[in-house]
């Protein structure tokens, strides 16, 4: 007979592409996810995974069983979150997190839900890379800024303010903008090759500012900003200290940025699971 646990491990499996991230998605040791997949294998009487030198790939049994499993243990999840108490979370929670805002603001939040529900598991994922929160199997994702356009939903949790800023050592060997046309002769620092976008009474003046110090990571950004490398457009909790020391000035104050957002972003479905329901909850009650 097919036991649940070892069906959420061949999803997990299927999922990740192989049981070393499946193991580690899982929190358990390769070999308990071998053994279970072998189960399932044997009780069905089947091939689902054709072992590779790159991890697992499925066969044609596999990725037809993949889609009934994963509705099974979608169907399972459901039911039990439906007959627990009001106020019991069980199971277990799988966040992404952005590493510039996680460890600091994130992380108190999720010991608080961790506290209140101590039959939950929260496996907390902070990187400042864009997540693919389907592909990699997380059951949600706190993001940070201006949501683009996606299949995925999303519930905004509180507002993120933000601002251009530089170091004063930078303004007194460069200047600073009037204007955001006036960008142009700055060095900016960026994650990327963002557009940055300001506020003129009631129009939004959009600009793509260039720069040679580019980094993935908010924290660098605003080490750089310090060091005087440049222009950088930041979220405040990122920079409040070190405005408040002097070390960082306000640039350009008269052309706002936009305000964003925190968001949690979950996949598509039919519903958010009262897991997601009590963190989203919770993260209004922080930041809301």
């Amino acid at each position: 007979m097919l036991d649940l646990e070892d069906l959420q491990t061949f999803v997990e499996v299927a999922d990740a592409g192989g049981v070393s991230p499946a193991a580690r998605r899982l929190g358990v040791s390769k070999s308990i996810v071998s053994r279970r997949l072998i189960r399932v294998e044997s009780e069905l009487g089947v091939q689902l995974l054709a072992r590779t030198t790159r991890g697992a790939a499925l066969t044609e049994a596999g990725v037809t069983f993949r889609e009934h499993a994963a509705r099974v243990c979608a169907e399972i999840d459901v039911a039990r979150e439906t007959i627990l108490p009001a106020g019991d979370l069980r199971g277990r929670l799988r966040i992404a997190a952005p590493l510039s805002f996680g460890p600091t603001h994130l992380a108190p939040v999720l010991a608080d839900l961790a506290s209140r529900h101590p039959l939950l598991h929260v496996h907390a994922c902070y990187s400042d890379r864009f997540v693919d929160i389907v592909g990699e199997g997380f059951d949600c994702a706190v993001r940070v800024g201006y949501l683009s356009d996606s299949n995925l939903i999303a519930r905004r949790v509180g507002p993120i303010h933000g601002r251009l800023v530089a170091s004063p050592a930078y303004i007194r060997e460069h200047g600073a903008p009037e204007t955001p046309e006036g960008l142009v002769s700055h060095q900016a620092l960026l994650q990327g090759t963002e557009t940055w976008r300001f506020i003129d009474g009631d129009r939004t003046i959009a600009v793509h500012p260039q720069g040679r110090f580019k980094a993935d990571n908010g924290t660098a950004l605003a080490a750089a900003a310090v060091a005087g490398l440049g222009i950088a457009a930041l979220p405040d909790f990122l920079t409040e200290k070190d405005l408040a020391s002097g070390s960082l000035v306000p640039v350009m104050p008269q052309y706002p940025l936009p305000e964003a957002g925190l968001f949690v972003v979950r996949p598509p479905g039919q519903h958010p699971t009262r897991k997601i329901r009590a963190l989203t909850e919770l993260l209004i009650e922080h930041f809301g």
